[in-house]
């Protein structure tokens, strides 16, 4: 039985690398989140347009991992909330984000140039992402949101409220469908849903501190961007006292892409010449 097995595991990466291949590609589409300030998974605004590269190898018409790198923003405004205890809070935010991911893709068919031409797939991994939320201030300036620590992140009566990192991970995972476009290009179009490990990318998650304390701390701007209530005309003249509820801190933040890509399709690296015999035969008449 041993030496069986050891014939199988012998035998296995010459069926696998047989069939290798590479891709190579760009991709663009739309992005959106899904937090403290949405109140849909797929609203009908806050989308924004995202692009990248991405490159796949192939172990098997099947199995292959891909890595990629996307640039995108996010945006969330309370402003566009039906909900009118969120319409009061009056928050927003944007923030751009860059990503690096890397992750295990599975073709439920095993597509190949000269066999099946198309498939769905679903893919599943990790990332790393950059993003930095800001928003503008009542006399309209930009003003990036963490340095405020809005919800007394970082100080000392508020021990439990770590400073965020701007450099997150996430889960991303989703599906799609592939197929080839003559012999050379593959194309694409996947959705992808990220799961994050933080709750502040829209820089809201818990409950709201001392107003006052928080003045004291880091200045009358950090007071007027936690809560922006006042600004509207509908304010009741009341404002949030401690431990007032501003967040969700129960679930973290996502962002999704909904994307379209376009990759050319190679054989493993050293096979140029069948490569090039397989889709110009007129070379080798």
């Amino acid at each position: 039985m041993k030496r069986i097995l050891l014939s199988l595991l012998l035998l296995a990466p010459v069926g696998i690398f047989a069939q290798e291949h590479h891709e190579i590609g760009l991709t663009v589409g739309v992005s959106n989140y899904y937090g403290d300030l949405t109140q849909k998974l797929f609203p009908t605004t806050g989308y924004h347009p995202m692009g990248g590269i991405i490159y796949k190898y192939f172990m098997s018409p099947h199995v292959g991992l891909r890595f990629g790198a996307t640039y995108t923003s996010l945006s969330g405004a309370d402003s566009l909330s039906n909900i009118p205890i969120d319409k009061a809070r009056n928050l927003d935010f944007a923030t751009h984000l860059f990503e690096l991911h890397g992750a295990l893709e599975v073709n439920l068919l095993p597509i190949e140039v000269l066999r099946m031409k198309a498939t769905p797939y679903f893919f599943a991994g990790i990332a790393a992402f950059y993003f930095n939320p800001f928003s503008t201030d009542p006399s309209g300036n930009k003003v990036f949101l963490k340095p405020l620590s809005t919800e007394g992140e970082g100080l000392p009566m508020y021990p439990d409220r770590k400073p965020y990192s701007n450099i997150n991970m996430s889960f991303p995972f989703g599906g799609g469908f592939k197929f080839f476009i003559g012999n050379t290009l593959m194309l694409t179009t996947e959705v992808g849903f990220r799961y994050t490990n933080t709750d502040y990318i829209d820089d809201v998650s818990k409950t709201y501190v001392d107003l006052d304390t928080l003045a004291a701390y880091k200045g009358t701007l950090a007071k007027a961007m936690s809560f922006r209530g006042n600004t509207l005309t509908t304010w009741d003249k009341n404002h949030p006292y401690y431990g007032f509820q501003r967040g969700d801190s129960k679930s973290n933040d996502w962002y999704y892409y909904v994307n379209l890509s376009m990759t050319i399709y190679f054989r493993a690296f050293g096979n140029a010449r069948e490569y090039i015999k397989t889709r110009c035969p007129g070379f080798y008449k």
